[in-house]
């Protein structure tokens, strides 16, 4: 791998998917402060407190507000891509962050809760454009879009992954920034939301050292000079005549296929069943609770009875174990295949899920028992990070022809954004109606996932489009 190539992996990689994962995790440490701060506002606006309903409504939009403005940023990448190249679009939606970044570091200053949604709302339109893209004509984010058109393919695998590795190092750092030793004091915390413009800054300030992605020179600019440069500065070799022809003969092919609209595929009947397990997989993936372990990880662990003072090191504790079940997961999936670990860490997650709700209801009689919630926490994370994390995006491309691939991930990629939205905002009014009992919601969710996968999806590693169509007739 050559110095450029790496550099700039490692770049995007900090510099957008981190954010994403940092984005996720940055509100749980500071909920307690946040909403004091609201209500503190709202008593100078109109001499009154929120009452607890209200507030937490008003916390749960802030929470939840990442994933609609990632919605709207998935759906709008494709017109930043086209206009201004890969390179050009993660440079320009650095910008965002760096706005994104404002209107929560002076929130408190200016007196405005509005400042604080605002600026979630931005941050979640950089990373549906940077990290989950659904627009046609652009299948994926720009991060995972650019890494895969300028890694050779023996390294595709590998540069691959470096995005998932980072939104997992992401939640890490949030988690570790908000300890009461850093970031997690009260007055701390508009600077504890605003930290995402450093890598931003980073990102905006090196970006443009290092050349645009080849193909896009050559399939969209047929800049033929322009790609032969790159090529030679990302390979490190003189010779990419190969290469060339390579991307020519893709922009042929591209040039006489026609490329499935969602609708088309919704109505076609050849691809009923794997439209079907597009939504299966990635409404399960975030119906599965993960987003309400990242968004109220400290409230579970409060309820759990964990004492106050150890939630913030217990929650740091999860996001490394995290990480380690990430790296596992991607460096085991070629070797077991897609199913097993799909099927395992959906089943892993159900249990766990029945597992914090048993907890709960025996705490009071067994006090040990909240050691066995943060277990089942930990089981929770570790099961989603090495199957569901990864594995339905990957399933989406290798259940499609290159003509219905693109429409495909528009159906997964909403279905996740719209999803998440629903889980951060639903999430508090659902625990404090059904108590422990709503942890058995994602218990059936999960449940029902991996039973469907048993029953329905075909193990698709090194099988062509082909074997797997034929599987599903």
């Amino acid at each position: 791998i050559t110095f450029p190539l790496l550099s700039v992996t490692l770049l995007v990689s900090f510099g957008s998917s981190m954010l994403y994962g940092y984005n996720l995790a940055v509100v749980n440490s500071p909920a307690e402060h946040i909403k004091a701060f609201y209500n503190s506002t709202w008593s100078q606006r109109y001499g009154h407190g929120l009452a607890p309903g209200p507030l937490t409504l008003l916390y749960a939009l802030t929470v939840s507000i990442f994933a609609l403005g990632g919605l709207v940023g998935s759906l709008l990448v494709g017109v930043l891509v086209e206009r201004y190249g890969r390179n050009g679009a993660l440079s320009r939606s650095a910008l965002l962050v760096l706005l994104a970044g404002s209107f929560m570091g002076f929130s408190r200053e200016l007196g405005s809760p509005e400042m604080v949604i605002i600026g979630r709302s931005i941050t979640g339109l950089h990373s549906g454009g940077c990290f989950l893209g659904c627009a046609q004509p652009l299948p994926h984010g720009v991060v995972p879009l650019y890494l895969g058109e300028i890694a050779p393919k023996n390294l595709r695998g590998f540069l691959g992954l470096m995005p998932s590795i980072f939104i997992c190092l992401g939640v890490f750092s949030a988690q570790v920034l908000g300890l009461p030793e850093l970031l997690g004091k009260d007055r701390f915390w508009p600077l504890f939301l605003s930290v995402v413009v450093v890598p931003a800054s980073l990102q905006l300030l090196l970006l443009h050292c290092f050349p645009e992605s080849p193909r896009y020179l050559l399939i969209e600019r047929n800049d033929v000079c322009g790609a032969t440069k790159a090529l030679h500065r990302f390979l490190g070799t003189p010779d990419v005549q190969d290469v060339i022809e390579e991307m020519r003969e893709e922009q042929r092919s591209l040039s006489s296929m026609e490329m499935a609209s969602v609708w088309q595929l919704l109505r076609d009947r050849s691809m009923r069943w794997q439209t079907l397990s597009v939504v299966v997989v990635n409404a399960g993936m975030q119906l599965s609770g993960i987003d309400a372990i990242w968004f109220y990880t400290n409230t579970i662990f409060e309820n759990a009875g964990i004492p106050v003072s150890q939630i913030p090191y217990t929650t740091m504790g999860t996001g490394a174990i995290e990480v380690v079940a990430g790296l596992i997961g991607c460096f085991t999936i070629e070797r077991v295949g897609r199913r097993p670990l799909i099927i395992t860490g959906f089943c892993a997650m159900g249990v766990c899920s029945a597992g914090i709700t048993i907890s709960l209801l025996l705490q009071a009689a067994l006090p040990w028992m909240r050691y066995v919630s943060v277990a089942c926490v930990v089981g929770i994370i570790a099961g989603f990070c090495m199957g569901p994390a990864g594995v339905p995006f990957l399933m989406t491309a290798e259940l499609f022809m290159q003509s219905h691939r693109p429409a495909a991930y528009i159906v997964g990629g909403s279905l996740n954004w719209l999803c998440n939205f629903t889980i951060g905002f639903i999430f508090p009014f659902l625990q404090m109606s059904a108590g422990a009992f709503c942890y058995l919601v994602f218990c059936g969710v999960c449940l029902l996932v991996a039973l469907y996968v048993y029953l329905v999806i075909p193990e698709t590693k090194n099988k062509t489009f082909m074997e797997i169509s034929h599987i599903f007739a």
